[in-house]
């Protein structure tokens, strides 16, 4: 049932609230237990019986944690770590590009520090490299070490790991499409190999690698031997699963709950300084990290030195940091600029050519391989369609994808390799890479095309917008929101609740920079409150709602908690509006 009426708002959604069976659920947790109705509407959503409400708003790791060794290989892998521990081994970290590969790779270097060793990094050119294990580097890392940990990649590193000399090991701790045949190495610890159950598939790979030390600490303990408090490293862990877009599902959701109190205790010398640079004050959230800490770490990957963010996560100099911080700010305003450039020519494409098709794909000369995913991300929430974007430097190409709930995009352009009509690909359900050539680049789309009308993901009614309910401004104060905030985190599987706001008036809108708009709306009794609206004109929000004329207006959005001169009070984040007279 559409809330309000609304079948087509200012950006062309259709507004949906719960079902009734969770109404009912909603009204059941309320009675029982308490909660306010807001609250209980997120949980009924959520599906929470009542009497799982109290466990659920408190998950504890210790209730949650799956038995490691359901991952297979994993004890054999734990035993090769404590045994180059005990040898005292040169061991050397190759991780991804990412937030996830660098958080994956400062938990093993912060667990090597705990037994006084220094293991070196090693993290590859996102453009001279590509991504995962290569061979130049394979042979070169495995001349001067006897173990490589690839972490966040190798899974499908196969020619690259056939060049590591006999006397170095090599363990892989990814989370990855696995191929039918896995890698030569030591060991291999990956939820998502063909081999495993996928019980456990959600992991990103800073939780496989958590899970890993987990059984080499009950190894050591069966030892009678000391092995780091690994909940020390659980702000590793949220900050890697969140910024990879995990589900926050399972043990998932009790990681980045545990992992945000380890964050807002801001012992990690370089998260310090980033959430200081970042002028982060409150207590931080799953958005601070999705939405401001992710990005700048992965600007290095994308356009600069690709082993920064990782080096910043083990800082443990301050000057070192700094410096670190100071690049790597710096490296982000200039990935905001190039990806920008890209966004604008990318939707200029879409806009002439393809906007009706299954799956959105744009393609250009020069597009900065370290932005396309960014940009293809950009596309999927414009269009809720599945969104690839390639750039080509000369007949060459590498893209990036970014899929929707309900379309495994890593398995689709795996099998686009499979038929030999792109070079390489690869990645998860809801995001994928692929390289290919200029000629490869129309019969590829076009089959991409294909499998996703086969899938019938097409929906050709207007996007859903999901919405908890309606909220009178009164009643959006700072401990609902608190309180709200505790049914999350959210993220990926796990959305922030959303609320709408009827009938209310306009008092003050205001552009600010190019694109986000700041307004303040007030209903019939003179409550007010504020609102923010990110890349509102972007799309055609931003205008109409700065045009309003004074007419009444239904907005939509999350509430959220401003902090300013050591005030807090409620604000929305607005995501959409509707005119009440054309319903």
């Amino acid at each position: 049932m559409a809330v309000l009426g609304v079948h087509k708002s200012i950006t062309g959604r259709r507004w949906i609230g719960l079902s009734d069976d969770q109404h009912r659920q909603a009204e059941a947790i309320s009675q029982i237990t308490g909660q306010k109705p807001p609250v209980a509407s997120v949980l009924g959503r959520l599906s929470i019986p009542p009497e799982d409400v109290e466990a659920y708003l408190n998950p504890l790791i210790r209730n949650l944690l799956p038995d490691p060794k359901e991952l297979l290989d994993v004890s054999k892998a734990a035993q090769r770590l404590i045994g180059a521990v005990n040898r005292k081994e040169r061991i050397v970290v190759y991780a991804d590009y990412d937030v996830d590969g660098a958080t994956s790779g400062a938990m093993l270097v912060s667990w090597f520090r705990f037994f006084k060793i220094e293991p070196s990094i090693y993290v590859p050119d996102r453009i001279r490299e590509g991504y995962g294990p290569n061979k130049a580097a394979m042979t070169r890392l495995s001349s001067n070490n006897e173990l490589i940990i690839c972490v966040d990649c190798g899974t499908l590193g196969h020619e690259a790991l056939e060049t590591v000399r006999e006397d170095c090991d090599v363990i892989i701790l990814d989370h990855h499409l696995g191929s039918e045949e896995d890698p030569k190495c030591h060991s291999i610890v990956n939820p998502n190999r063909q081999i495993e159950s996928g019980v456990l598939s959600y992991l990103c790979a800073a939780g496989v690698v958590f899970l890993t030390l987990v059984e080499c600490g009950r190894q050591l303990k069966d030892s009678n031997k000391t092995s780091p408090n690994l909940m020390d490293f659980l702000d590793l862990v949220a900050l890697g699963t969140v910024a990879d877009v995990a589900p926050l599902t399972g043990v998932n959701r009790a990681f980045v709950r545990q992992g945000l109190k380890i964050l807002s205790n801001r012992k990690r010398l370089g998260l310090k300084l980033l959430f200081d640079k970042s002028g982060i004050n409150s207590s931080p959230t799953s958005y601070h990290l999705g939405y401001i800490l992710g990005p700048k770490l992965n600007a290095p990957g994308r356009i600069g030195p690709a082993d920064l963010a990782l080096k910043l996560l083990c800082s443990i100099s301050t000057s070192e940091a700094n410096d670190l911080c100071e690049q790597i700010e710096e490296l982000n305003r200039k990935r905001r600029e190039i990806e920008n450039i890209a966004r604008k020519q990318a939707l200029a494409q879409i806009d002439k050519n393809q906007s009706e098709n299954s799956i959105i794909w744009a393609a250009s000369e020069g597009w900065h391989p370290g932005v396309v995913g960014i940009v293809a991300s950009r596309l999927k929430d414009k269009f809720n369609k599945p969104s690839i974007v390639i750039g080509f430097d000369g007949i060459d190409g590498k893209g990036s994808g970014r899929s929707i709930d309900g379309y495994d995009l890593g398995h689709a352009i795996q099998r686009l390799q499979r038929e030999g009509l792109i070079q390489k690909g690869g990645g998860h359900k809801m995001a994928a890479g692929l390289s290919l050539t200029m000629d490869q680049l129309k019969p590829a789309m076009d089959r991409l095309c294909e499998l996703a009308e086969k899938a019938k993901i097409v929906n050709a009614e207007a996007p859903e917008l999901l919405v908890d309910g309606i909220l009178f401004i009164q009643a959006a104060k700072i401990d609902l929101i608190e309180e709200l905030e505790n049914c999350g985190p959210f993220g990926s599987a796990i959305r922030e609740p959303r609320f709408a706001f009827c009938d209310v008036s306009l008092s003050f809108t205001k552009r600010i920079g190019d694109n986000h708009l700041k307004v303040r709306f007030s209903d019939d009794n003179g409550k007010s409150m504020d609102a923010i609206c990110f890349r509102a004109f972007e799309g055609n929000l931003g205008q109409e709602l700065s045009d309003h004329d004074g007419k009444k207006v239904h907005l939509v959005g999350k509430l959220d908690i401003n902090y300013w001169q050591g005030k807090k009070s409620p604000q929305l984040i607005l995501e959409d509006a509707a005119w009440p007279d054309q319903f």
